[in-house]
């Protein structure tokens, strides 16, 4: 049987990346340690000294550990006459623009310390500059974050113009609301949270290197940019915006400074494939509409920019390089759903178009174009997954059963779980390590303690995640094999009533909090109740009734007086103490009508 075709790659020999990571470089964060108020390091770059000009080991792919040779270079940069980067104290950039009185600071971080950081660097070799402006470029955490390690006093925030796209509040407060407790456990796999940084661990997130662990704010913005071509001013810099929502974020902005000639491309455009699909879960985005902003963006300012910068990664410079890096972006991600979608009405599924699909050789020879976040295979996959579900037409995958009950038959069909422990090993030993996970999978979902099974696919999948380009995949594999070596960490499930106050944001609306109450009802538990319950919020003037019936809490805003049933109880609060009364905590006494003890039965009925 002949080998497939090699695959044209990336040139190792470019030291183009390497320049433009270092250029500009004004000082680093010595040592680029930084801790909480009460000592608690919650970001250190320091870890990753081991990466520097080291050669890769044999525990990592070559790419990745370029790559995070790349993305580990920390410190403040002058990007332009007026405009700096602070890159490597948090997984994204906090870029700060030099304005007439004061400075823009563009995505604060994700945590307040390592924001306060980042701006008392710039300000160490450039100035005490006030806060004079910030612009939130899109809805992730990672770029709104430490807003109040750049404006501390509410004050402050009540009079500085603070800048986001159409629908930013609403995203930024409810990505997380309905699966935030399932994201929370499988981000920790999808950056190797758990992980060592070390060659055999974490070596970074390809886009970053960690996500900080500090202290999140979100301050509102006061302006928002509700139409491409807006143009405003902000301390004297003229600001010109482009709106891209769907692309990244759902709610996201790109925007250019025509008097410095540059473009910050928020996260359309990384050196690396994006996620189409991410790991940690989340909507599918849109591929299609990725790639048609990008396009726009060439054309509104391919021409006139002479620097483009981004959240992450470092910036491009000279016209020719900028319009050759978003034109491949663009072509980058329309390939991937062009190509999909034919293969898909030619009859093929999410995996067979996975294994198929290739990028044309320029794209293979990107480097801004692997897939050290995002992956070909698994953004394929999401695409299909957007268009046609979880179903790939295939009857016999219609109604399978559950994978404990799949893993016994399996190891059934295969002699016994002994039996399947030494085939799996066999392909292993043949390079087939995919198939000898599949077949452990089974083994280790049978009997989870069987030690030899356990131990067998802790090692294939270390395997896996040594060869792996893609840094979530490597982290994936290797905080799996640390499961089985080690046992289980992260996330317990909660079993306490009501809602924990972390899912509280006060920042969410009265309507989201109870959108998320709902998911939260446990159904079986409340398939027989039936009662109904009112919140009169004084401070918002709004009234709310809680109907529980069938197993569905049902919520809807209405008016005093206006019902067809009376309610068990009612309650009069402000919206503080129904975030407190949601998270079942005591508030002495309560003004209420009805019957209280419905209260503690209905919370009892949330998980």
């Amino acid at each position: 049987m002949s080998s497939p075709p090699v695959q044209p790659q990336p040139d190792f020999s470019d030291r183009t990346d390497f320049e433009n990571a270092a250029r500009g470089f004004v000082a680093g964060l010595e040592p680029c340690i930084i801790r909480s108020s009460d000592g608690r390091i919650v970001y250190n770059n320091a870890e990753y000294s081991f990466l520097r000009d080291a050669e890769c080991p044999e525990t990592a792919n070559p790419k990745l550990w370029r790559q995070g040779q790349l993305a580990s270079v920390q410190g403040l940069f002058e990007v332009t006459d007026g405009i700096y980067q602070v890159r490597g104290l948090d997984l994204a950039n906090m870029t700060i623009v030099e304005g007439h009185k004061g400075v823009i600071v563009i995505d604060p971080l994700t945590s307040v310390e390592c924001a306060h950081a980042a701006l008392a660097l710039y300000r160490g070799h450039r100035g005490d500059r006030p806060v004079t402006g910030v612009i939130y470029s899109h809805s992730h955490i990672d770029h709104f974050g430490g807003a109040r390690g750049v404006i501390p006093s509410l004050e402050e925030a009540r009079t500085l113009p603070i800048l986001a796209p159409e629908g930013f509040m609403e995203e930024a407060t409810s990505e997380n609301i309905y699966v935030g407790p399932a994201m929370r456990r499988r981000a920790a796999f999808m950056y190797g949270t758990r992980l060592p940084k070390s060659p055999e661990g974490q070596i970074g997130c390809g886009i970053g290197m960690a996500v900080s662990t500090g202290t999140p704010s979100l301050i509102p913005p006061n302006q928002q940019i509700t139409a491409t071509g807006e143009e405003r001013v902000v301390d004297g810099v003229r600001i010109r915006f482009q709106l891209v929502p769907e692309t990244e974020a759902p709610s996201e902005m790109n925007f250019f400074f025509p008097d410095h000639r540059a473009l910050y491309i928020a996260e359309c455009a990384t050196h690396s494939l994006h996620n189409i699909i991410t790991l940690r879960g989340a909507l599918v985005r849109d591929a299609k509409a990725w790639a048609r902003y990008l396009d726009e963006s060439l054309v509104l300012f391919g021409e006139q920019s002479d620097v483009l910068c981004a959240g992450h990664n470092w910036p491009t410079w000279g016209r020719k390089e900028i319009q050759r890096l978003i034109a491949e972006q663009r072509d980058l991600y329309g390939y991937l759903h062009d190509q999909t979608v034919r293969m898909m009405n030619q009859g093929l599924t999410g995996i067979e178009i996975a294994e198929t699909l290739t990028l044309p050789p320029a794209l293979q020879r990107a480097w801004h174009a692997q897939g050290f976040y995002g992956s070909v295979s698994h953004n394929v996959k999401g695409i299909y997954q957007r268009y046609m579900g979880w179903f790939d037409g295939n009857p016999a995958h219609l109604w399978e059963h559950p994978p404990v009950a799949n893993a016994r038959r399996y190891v059934d069909c295969m002699g016994g779980i002994e039996a399947a422990v030494q085939k799996a090993e066999e392909y292993a030993r043949d390079g087939d390590r995919r198939f000898a996970a599949t077949l452990l999978g089974h083994a280790v979902a049978l009997d989870p303690t069987h030690p030899k099974a356990r131990l067998a696919l802790a090692s294939v999948f270390e395997q896996l995640g040594y060869g792996a380009e893609n840094s979530t995949w490597r982290h994936f594999y290797l905080t799996g094999a640390l499961d089985l070596r080690q046992g289980e960490g992260g996330d317990a499930q909660r079993h306490s009533p009501g809602l924990a106050a972390r899912e509280l944001n006060p920042h969410q609306s009265v309507e989201q909090w109870l959108s998320l109450l709902s998911v939260r009802l446990h159904g079986p538990r409340a398939a027989t109740e039936s009662f109904v319950l009112d919140f009169h919020v004084k401070d918002t003037e709004s009234w709310w009734r809680l109907i529980v019936s069938n197993g569905v809490l049902t919520s809807r805003a209405t008016t005093a007086q206006v019902s067809t049933e009376a309610a068990g109880l009612t309650i009069f609060v402000t919206k503080q103490q129904l975030g407190a009364v949601l998270s079942g905590k005591s508030l002495g006494e309560l003004d209420y009508e009805g019957e209280l003890q419905l209260l503690s039965r209905f919370l009892e009925l949330t998980t």
